[in-house]
């Protein structure tokens, strides 16, 4: 069958328990690396507007849509994440210019409604709804910020989960856009000037070829003055020589300084510049000039300036450092290192607000900017806090808890008296108190003790047969902690069991954590996650026809490679938006940034340990593989759809046995930020529909 006509066709599925998939042409194509030839013979798979990829798409998606179909739990699983999905809830509370902001979702809508309120109990108002700029959905807000004098909100957009930013400005009291309106941002905050007569931020060159896939580097820092075009906007700073550094500007609350926090790819080290905004003439002066670090400016007094950073302390630290003596020697400790990673950090009414990671949940604390200890801030349990921006002069601040049973609470707190309140509260849709979470521990292959979360129903009997997702990550300092969702809840009503492991690569113990599982380490991430489903099963918490494991991005390369290593062991596999060529991950978009995690296959030194990994290319053909339902988006340009194509038109040719092996491609979606409520809820009512039939459950 040629190609070009699937489409027109269609896709039975065959009366042979064996699947018969669309067909996908295998071309001549190989590279060799470092004088190892490997065949890549879906290449041309990495074009997604191609013809012929595009019906391959349509095809697969039929073949997907018509298996799900036949599962009767699919409408039912998809009424009830409606059901839960249907309540108010809020994120986000935090102040800014005299003001109170917030999130609020009434429930079903595709998009959270930006509001502002002049006191935190004073009447509400409709700030910015983003649920207006498209008719389904998909234009997100990806980020905002307000001015000084509490004026403008300066604002960015998605369209499409797309990473691209388009930045517009709005008046807060008429909730009216001004004629600003910049293009070609990523990955940018935006910082105003003092006066609030403009704003910082970063943009790269407008793509040559396909925005979507086209590798982007050498980024700019810029800064837009109200009114006028973007054309003429200054450039702040650039490094041309150092194509993959990325800058974040920060203003300080006094007005006098610019601070650039530089970043290389995706290392969480950065390099602090500044430049003093009332010296006229003044150059751009380094101030950190290592990668050995985070550096993260939490404000200044005059001259000192504080920093979160874990330079010379892993688990993290506060220092202050004073711009008449910057020299290392002269730093001042404010806050040691402790045993808990330090995850945030506010300075405020002369205070310090900071939250750790203790075994990857919240605590919070409260400082003296001498260092002495305040108090501990009361949290309701296991899960996780976060600290909402603050100025110097606040002696309020606002935090964010939620747990995997309770979604987000806002709190008030007082820092003077230490005391909390609830500010806003999401309304619940099922009852928590029936479910549970505790946290395990166990033993990786190397004998390191790797933590767990375990969430399921009281009661729940260890005679394994409870269907169980076990979910991870383990990359990029990222540090998974217990956060609510209505799939869950859906999962746990149904009697599963969801399990978090907490591997290394992500940042819960601090950055030697971090790096036992980069590089050449990178085999511990999937032994930590192997030990974890072992450890399920010798436990009797469920067995491997009930098993399932699910990952996203990062998390979905983890899924990809432990598939392959283990087929045995699993149920079904949830590989989501995944990483899967290793061999060309760094030719796309914003691919090159992960060589800091991944290591690149253009180092003679780091290619073999990519190769003996790597999801794509270590697929066995003849090998029966478990139920695997691969995901991914027409528009994800932080992970190109191609790893996904390629990954499930290889692993369909491979598999052996008569388990399937399905891809669903989204269409106007990406990464997943910003996704409609309404595609979150039809994707997952398919998800879920797929693990009831591959773990039989009844």
């Amino acid at each position: 069958m040629r190609l070009s006509l699937i489409a027109l066709t269609g896709v039975l599925l065959a009366a042979d328990p064996k699947m018969s998939y669309p067909p996908a042409k295998r071309i001549e194509q190989a590279d060799v690396y470092h004088g190892v030839r490997i065949e890549d013979p879906y290449r041309w798979l990495e074009d997604a507007d191609s013809a012929e990829t595009k019906a391959w798409v349509t095809a697969q998606n039929a073949l997907t849509a018509q298996y799900l179909a036949q599962i009767p739990a699919r409408e039912r699983i998809r009424r009830r994440l409606t059901e839960l999905w249907n309540f108010e809830r809020y994120s986000g509370f935090f102040k800014a210019g005299g003001r109170y902001f917030f999130l609020r979702n009434n429930g079903l809508q595709n998009q959270s409604v930006l509001y502002t309120l002049p006191s935190i109990h004073g009447p509400e108002r409709v700030l910015l709804d983003p649920n207006t700029l498209s008719t389904d959905g998909t234009v997100a807000l990806a980020g905002y910020h307000v001015s000084n004098d509490g004026k403008l909100l300066v604002y960015s957009i998605s369209r499409s989960g797309s990473d691209w930013q388009e930045w517009r400005v709005r008046n807060i009291d008429t909730a009216q856009d001004l004629p600003d309106h910049l293009l070609w941002s990523k990955f940018s905050t935006a910082a105003w000037s003092a006066d609030s007569k403009g704003f910082y931020y970063q943009r790269f060159a407008q793509p040559k070829t396909n925005e979507l896939t086209a590798v982007i580097d050498n980024a700019k820092l810029y800064y837009h003055r109200l009114g006028a075009p973007q054309s003429s906007d200054e450039l702040v700073y650039e490094r041309p020589d150092q194509k993959d550094w990325q800058f974040e500007a920060i203003t300080s609350e006094d007005g006098r300084y610019l601070i650039v926090l530089v970043s290389k790819g995706a290392e969480d080290k950065n390099m602090v510049l500044y430049r003093d905004l009332k010296a006229p003439g003044a150059k751009m002066t380094e101030l950190v000039g290592m990668f050995d670090g985070a550096y993260i400016f939490l404000g200044n007094q005059g001259k000192r300036f504080y920093f979160r950073s874990t330079g010379g302390a892993p688990h993290g630290r506060i220092i202050a450092v004073d711009l008449a003596k910057p020299e290392r020697k002269d730093w001042t400790t404010i806050v040691p290192e402790q045993k808990e990673t330090l995850q945030e950090a506010q300075m405020a009414n002369g205070m310090l607000a900071l939250s750790y990671l203790k075994d990857a949940y919240s605590t919070a604390k409260i400082f003296k900017l001498n260092g002495a200890l305040v108090r501990d801030v009361a949290l309701p349990g296991i899960g996780t806090m976060s600290w909402s921006a603050a100025h110097s002069t606040d002696t309020e601040l606002f935090f964010s808890y939620t747990s995997f049973t309770s979604p987000t609470t806002m709190y008030r707190y007082d820092l003077k008296s230490g005391s909390n309140a609830v500010a806003r509260q999401s309304k619940l849709s099922f009852d928590p108190a029936k479910y549970e979470t505790q946290q395990v521990f166990y033993n990786s292959k190397d004998g390191t003790r790797v933590p767990m979360f375990l969430v399921h129903r009281k009661g729940l009997p260890l005679n394994g047969t409870n269907p169980t997702i076990l979910y991870g990550y383990g990359g990029f300092n990222i540090s998974i902690t217990p956060a609510f969702s209505m799939s869950v809840i859906q999962w746990l009503e149904q009697g599963g069991i969801y399990a978090v492991a907490n591997l290394r690569g992500g940042g819960e113990y601090g950055e030697a954590w971090h790096e036992a599982g980069t590089k050449h380490n990178k085999q511990n991430v999937f032994n930590d996650f192997i030990a974890a489903a072992e450890w399920l099963i010798a436990n009797k918490y469920t067995s491997t026809p009930k098993l399932a494991i699910s990952g996203r991005s990062n998390g979905g390369l983890l899924v990809g490679a432990t598939l392959n290593q283990r087929p045995d062991l699993f149920g079904a596999a949830l590989p989501a938006v995944g990483v899967m060529d290793m061999l060309r991950f760094h030719k796309f978009t914003i691919g090159w940034a992960w060589t800091v995690d991944y290591g690149s296959p253009d180092n003679v030194e780091e290619f073999p340990a990519l190769r003996s990994y790597s999801p794509l290319h270590n697929i066995k053909p003849g090998t029966k593989y478990p139920p695997t339902l691969i995901t991914t988006a027409d528009h994800d340009d932080r992970v190109v759809s191609g790893h996904s194509f390629k990954y499930a038109a290889t692993l369909q040719q491979a598999q052996a046995g008569p388990a399937p092996i399905l891809i669903r491609v989204d269409v106007k979606a990406g990464h997943g930020a910003g996704k409609p409520t309404a595609k979150l809820i039809e994707e997952l009512a398919d998800t879920y529909a797929f693990l009831e039939k591959a773990l039989d459950i009844k």
